[in-house]
């Protein structure tokens, strides 16, 4: 026997070719011990075998991929349990009726949209999940929670309407919402809340939610407040979005975790939004490296079952050696070419191509060789991933299944790189497609585009609701929950309202002493889930660590550093606090997660994801979204606000804008508060709409680190106002004029109105003693505690006017109500940009004039950054005389 160690002209040492004989030998050794003692003891002596050779000081690489080839033979499949004949024509009928509602909404309205590529991609992937594996939330132990690939949603509303959940007046709603009745064009849970579940089509944002999903079923499990054991996750996307950070970003938690509740389903279709995904080499390699690299199981579903003739009599590897010979761009360019010529190109003979498979040019029918036969559209092939992914135990999986963009949809529209942005087929194409999807509708209705039911007493429809029933019901599907809940006793709140006498803290101390008393709390305590983006100690939060503990799978296998202290850092099984790392992608993911846990798993949990004000709506402003369309309630604390009150920190760090950013979400309601009675109203506020009122919203405080003394709750009546009820809607006046030590006005003495919020409160504050006893100025001191609210309420009164609507007086905004009704100019001032202010110039007729920290920031002491940016006591007070020598 020969061996034939060749050597690259650089000196590099290139692989040995293989003897066959030789190669069949090792094979059979290992495949031998295999059969005696089983696999474990197989990889043991491999891995034995590699261990001796880096003993002798070779570099033996990491097995990270395996041949390009299907993960389970067919000698390994367990039996169909469907009935392929239905499923197949189940999937036809899909095909078609997808096509007509992105169609027929296009000639409704032009340019309306609509993708019809992806689920003829997908369909395979999904029907066999659909008809054997995804359970439904709606079952008694709530199921399965599914990230679907948001393109395929007309394909899943074509199979809704197969089983009788949608009509055709629904469908022909595809993307026509305003009137309440129509679908939405991807999953969105807030437009339909009683069908999706999850939001997933921000591309990278649903796996990446789908593995702090899986995270969160086993912390409830692990904490004692929910059995999630049967519950799993599963996310389906695209190769082509596995470029998205994002996507991949969050795979070493899954396999740390032990997530083995987590399957991934990436449908390979070779193709990104313009054209391939990897034209040069093959993403299913790469996406294997990846996976297996981050410890997840990978299972490849690469070829169909009308090659398992052929690869079992592939004995020394020429078909499996050839597939790895070709790239993407070669298998997605086969399936636009002639049979014959793919034969050529794949089975020779030609340059390169191994003689000895001239042999199977004739295997395979024109059919398969044309499209190769593809495993993620051969259901027993996805069957038995599937089945396996369930099986196994201890990783997460990934099921990698290689399919044809646009599959079944005709030579117009396969793997053409122009698919994904095909909206419809020409009558020609449409013939075709009827031909393909074997659908009876005559020549002369074509061109009506219509559905095709084959009536509610078919077989079809017969199986496709038994399938589902032995499921626990329909998918997708999302189960409205009623949230009433008892709120927090008064005591808790109570210490609060009393300030801090002399003592200085900072209001992100103020909130986390909000927070430790409902930790406290017997009934709201376990609700809370405090999550950390590895900031705890920053934001004053170490004397929770060892009470509650940071939550980790496997508790705490080491001795802290610090476990001496009493404070020191311990982690537990069933610990409360979920400490994520530097990840505020991960941070938001888990808060979605325990967000809308009220839902998903019937057990309502508060989360109170804190991190830095500058990392968390500029970094993760679209997964906060996210977790408005999929309904999440909780708080959102950016800490250490504000340009100038983390004055060491520099540009990169100091936040002046977050509150225009949380402006912009719907679901967001953000507050300012200024001391430590104003957070724990807000607090409470938002326990009560969230968990009595049962209101889909997200509460966002800003909190500073400044320190400074918190002042007893007013009582109501000082100042003029309810001071809770204005902290609650905007803003309340703090002090009169005439309520200033020392105040002596003339009776014509000038107005003004002094706006001042957060830790630039207390310039502000100064700023009035200086008007009022230095220049005879009537100054009126106001907290602002949410420009946006005021806003928002200002504006939707405006609306009603607009419409013709007669407001009555008691109807008003607030802010018509409180500010509208004083006079004199009005001048705000705080950490912000002006534009923070500036969202309530339009109602306050030309009064206001907005002080702001508008540029980059920069470090220095607070006093001296203050001043450069004009919001301290001296800019105020010359603001204020500005604007009444204006008016």
């Amino acid at each position: 026997m020969t061996h034939d160690h060749r050597h690259a002209t650089d000196g590099s040492s290139t692989p040995p070719a293989l003897d066959p004989a030789e190669a069949r030998d090792w094979a059979s050794s290992a495949l031998d011990a295999r059969a005696l003692d089983g696999p474990a003891r197989a990889a043991a002596l491999l891995g034995h075998a590699r261990a001796a050779l880096q003993r002798a000081g070779d570099a033996v690489p990491d097995a990270v991929t395996s041949p390009y080839a299907n993960t389970i033979p067919s000698s390994a499949q367990p039996a169909y349990p469907g009935d392929l004949t239905l499923e197949r024509r189940i999937e036809q009928l899909c095909r078609w009726n997808s096509v007509m509602i992105v169609m027929r909404a296009g000639r409704r309205s032009p340019g309306i949209g609509g993708h019809i590529s992806t689920w003829a991609s997908a369909s395979t992937l999904l029907e066999t999940a659909f008809h054997h594996h995804i359970r439904s939330p709606l079952g008694d132990d709530r199921g399965d929670a599914v990230f679907y690939q948001g393109h395929a949603s007309p394909g899943i509303y074509a199979r809704s309407f197969l089983e009788g959940r949608m009509d055709a007046a629904r469908l022909d709603a595809f993307r026509r919402e305003v009137d309440g009745e129509g679908l939405s064009s991807y999953p969105h849970p807030r437009l339909m809340p009683e069908y999706w579940g999850f939001s997933s089509v921000s591309m990278g944002l649903g796996s990446l939610t789908a593995i702090y999903q899986a995270r969160f079923h086993r912390y409830l499990h692990n904490r004692g407040l929910r059995d999630t054991s049967r519950n799993r996750v599963w996310g389906f996307l695209g190769d082509g979005e596995c470029d998205e950070p994002e996507t991949i970003g969050g795979l070493a938690v899954a396999s740390r975790e032990g997530l083995d509740n987590l399957c991934f389903v990436v449908n390979c279709n070779l193709q990104r939004l313009d054209g391939p995904v990897r034209g040069n080499t093959r993403v299913v390699d790469e996406l294997e490296r990846q996976f297996r690299g981050a410890g997840w199981h990978v299972i490849k579903v690469i070829t169909g079952s009308a090659w398992d003739p052929i690869l079992a009599e592939d004995r020394d590897g020429l078909v499996a050696a050839r597939m790895s010979q070709l790239v993407d761009g070669d298998f997605q360019r086969f399936v636009v070419m002639e049979p014959d010529a793919v034969r050529d190109q794949f089975f020779g003979p030609g340059e390169g191509v191994d003689p000895g498979l001239a042999r199977w040019r004739d295997v395979l029918s024109d059919e398969d060789v044309r499209r190769m036969a593809r495993g993620g559209h051969d259901p027993v092939k996805v069957h038995a991933a599937m089945a396996a992914a369930e099986a196994h135990e201890g990783q997460p999986v990934v099921i990698l299944a290689k399919t044809i963009k646009g599959h079944g949809l005709g030579d117009q529209v396969e793997a053409r790189n122009f698919t994904h942005g095909k909206k419809s087929v020409d009558l020609e194409g449409l013939k075709t497609l009827r031909e393909l999807c074997e659908v009876d509708v005559p020549d002369e209705q074509l061109d009506e585009l219509p559905y095709v039911h084959p009536g509610e007493d078919s077989a079809e429809v017969r199986y496709l609701r038994e399938r589902r029933a032995a499921l626990g019901g329909p998918m997708p599907a999302r189960r409205r929950v009623q949230v009433s809940l008892g709120q927090p006793d008064d005591k808790l709140w109570s210490r609060f309202r009393q300030g801090n006498g002399t003592t200085e803290v900072s209001t992100t101390g103020a909130f986390v002493g909000v927070l430790a008393a409902l930790m406290r709390d017997k009934a709201w305590g376990p609700r809370c889930v405090p999550i950390l983006c590895d900031e705890g100690r920053t934001f004053g939060m170490e004397s929770m660590f060892k009470p509650y503990g940071i939550y980790s799978p496997v508790g705490q296998r080491y001795t802290p550093v610090d476990a001496e202290y009493f404070m020191s850092y311990r982690e537990a099984k069933d610990g409360r606090i979920l400490q994520e790392g530097i990840t505020e992608q991960g941070s938001v993911a888990s808060f979605i997660a325990a967000g809308t846990s009220y839902n998903t798993h019937d057990v309502p949990m508060v989360p109170f994801y804190l991190f830095y004000s500058m990392f968390g709506f500029q970094r993760t402003a679209d997964m906060i979204w996210q977790a408005a369309d999929m309904n999440a309630r909780g708080f959102l604390l950016g800490c250490t606000a504000g340009r100038t009150t983390l004055n060491g920190e520099g540009l990169q760090h100091e936040d002046g804008h977050s509150l225009l950013m949380a402006a912009t979400n719907p679901a967001v309601i953000s507050y300012e508060p200024t001391w430590a009675w104003e957070i724990a109203v807000i607090v409470r506020d938002g326990l009560r709409r969230m968990f009595a009122e049962d209101e889909d919203v997200i509460y966002y405080l800003t909190l500073q680190n400044e320190a400074y003394t918190m002042p007893p709750q007013p009582e109501a009546g000082q100042g003029g106002a309810d001071p809770e009820q204005g902290v609650l809607r905007g803003c309340y006046r703090v002090r009169r004029a005439d309520e200033v030590e020392g105040a002596t006005l003339a009776a014509d003495a000038p107005s003004v109105q002094l706006l001042g919020s957060g830790s630039i409160m207390a310039g502000v504050a100064e700023a009035q003693e200086t008007l009022v006893r230095e220049h005879g100025v009537r100054a009126d001191l106001w907290s602002v505690t949410s420009y946006s609210e005021l806003a928002r309420a200002a504006q939707a009164v405006e609306a009603r006017r607009i419409a013709g609507e007669d407001v009555a007086a008691d109807d008003a905004s607030w802010l018509e109500r409180t500010l509208g009704a004083t006079s004199g100019p009005i001048v705000a001032a705080s950490d912000w940009q002006a534009l923070v202010a500036q969202q309530i110039a339009p109602w306050l007729g030309g009064r206001l004039l907005a002080l702001g920290t508008d540029g980059f920031g920069m470090s220095d002491t607070r006093e001296r950054l203050r001043r450069h940016f004009r919001v301290d006591t001296g800019a105020v007070v010359q603001a204020a005389r500005y604007a009444l020598r204006r008016s």
